[in-house]
C-alpha cells in the first residue's frame, strides 16, 4: 500500500470515527481514542494506523475476573476481534483489520463487535442489578 493510499485510509477512518455519536479525540496522527459504553462503565478504545493495518484495543475487565477458558471459547465465535491478557493478566479486546479492506459498513461492524465482545465479558462477571 502507497503513502497515499494509507493517507487516504486514514481520512476514510477518521471521518467515521468523528461521525460516531461518542467522545472522540485525536490522540496523534493515525491514533484516536474513542470513550463508549459497555454494560454501563466507560470503555476507552484505542484505534491506531500501523502499517497496512487498523488496530483497535480496549481494557475490559482487570485481572482475575474472569475464567482464560471462557475468553478462548469466546475467541472461537468472533471474527475479527478477540480477547487477549496482559502481563498483569488484565483483560483486553483487540482486532486488525487491513486498512485496503475498510469500508464505513466493515468499520462499524468491526467497532460493533468489539462493543459488543467488551460488554459480553463485562455482563458475564459483573453482577447486573
Amino acid at each position: 500500500m502507497s503513502t497515499q493510499e494509507e493517507e487516504a485510509a486514514a481520512e476514510r477512518v477518521a471521518a467515521f470515527i468523528n461521525s460516531l455519536d461518542a467522545e472522540v479525540r485525536e490522540a496523534a496522527p493515525g491514533q484516536w481514542g474513542i470513550r463508549l459504553d459497555a454494560a454501563g462503565y466507560p470503555l476507552h478504545v484505542g484505534v491506531m494506523i500501523r502499517g497496512p493495518l487498523l488496530r483497535v484495543q480496549a481494557a475490559v475487565l482487570p485481572a482475575g475476573l474472569i475464567d482464560p477458558h471462557q475468553l478462548l471459547y469466546w475467541n472461537r465465535q468472533a471474527p475479527f476481534v478477540c480477547f487477549a491478557e496482559n502481563m498483569a493478566g488484565e483483560v483486553f479486546v483487540t482486532g486488525e483489520l487491513p486498512l485496503e479492506q475498510l469500508s464505513t459498513e466493515t468499520l462499524d461492524r468491526f467497532l460493533g463487535l468489539l462493543l459488543a465482545s467488551a460488554t459480553r465479558a463485562r455482563e458475564f462477571v459483573i453482577p447486573m442489578n
